[in-house]
């Protein structure tokens, strides 16, 4: 599966900044900084070319003419519990579904995967799910709710003291590093990506409809 790598990183940086003002913000007060709270909570999304699929009638033909159905998942949402030793995270969403022949009710199942990466690569989980979408005789449109979750371990998505430690410390003017950026420091970034988690929802599609969705 191909993820673009601009999606993943602003992926790595929402889950590993989530409640700083900015990236890399300074702090001019006493001392000069940078802020950063970080949750273990994994960042929840849906990877590129993975939340549209499209069914055609007959094999071998792309034509608009031999589409039986198509579906969309949409309205991701998520909750997350992070008390534990380990982090629970919930995600929710909606899967609208559009066939073109409407004779007749149908029963559609459509299948999805929920996905925990780490460092924006590592695949940690894979599970396999389905959605079920009921047709009324002539009706077009219909949808239904999808629901998918995932457990992290609380250590493994923290950040070292140390490494902590860097990220945040005051830097008081005309300190040598006081104008650079932990954040490009290769141990620390080495460190914020084996602590961040994404949790990653989308259609399980075959190898024809994830190359379909890429180049139409």
């Amino acid at each position: 599966m191909t993820l673009r790598r601009t999606t993943l990183i602003a992926s790595i940086l929402a889950a590993a900044l989530a409640g700083c003002a900015s990236e890399g913000e300074l702090v001019v007060s006493d001392g000069v900084g940078i802020t950063a709270v970080r949750s273990a909570c994994p960042a929840v999304g849906i990877p590129d070319y993975t939340g549209d699929i499209t069914v055609f009638a007959q094999p071998g033909s792309r034509a608009a003419s031999n589409v039986d159905m198509t579906a969309s998942m949409t309205n991701l949402r998520s909750n997350c519990s992070d008390s534990g030793e380990n982090v629970y995270t919930e995600a929710t969403f909606d899967v609208l579904v559009r066939r073109t022949d409407v004779r007749g009710a149908r029963t559609v199942s459509v299948p999805y995967f929920t996905t925990v990466l780490q460092g924006g690569s590592a695949v940690q989980a894979k599970r396999i799910g389905s959605v079920t979408v009921q047709f009324a005789d002539g009706q077009e449109r219909a949808q239904a709710q999808g629901k998918a979750g995932a457990f992290i371990n609380r250590a493994a998505a923290t950040l070292p003291a140390d490494i902590r430690e860097r990220i945040t410390r005051k830097r008081k003017p005309g300190d040598p590093d006081a104008a650079l950026d932990p954040l490009a420091d290769p141990q620390v970034r080495a460190a914020l990506d084996r602590a961040t988690f994404e949790l990653l929802v989308g259609f399980q599609l075959t190898e024809d409809q994830l190359a379909y969705n890429a180049t139409r």
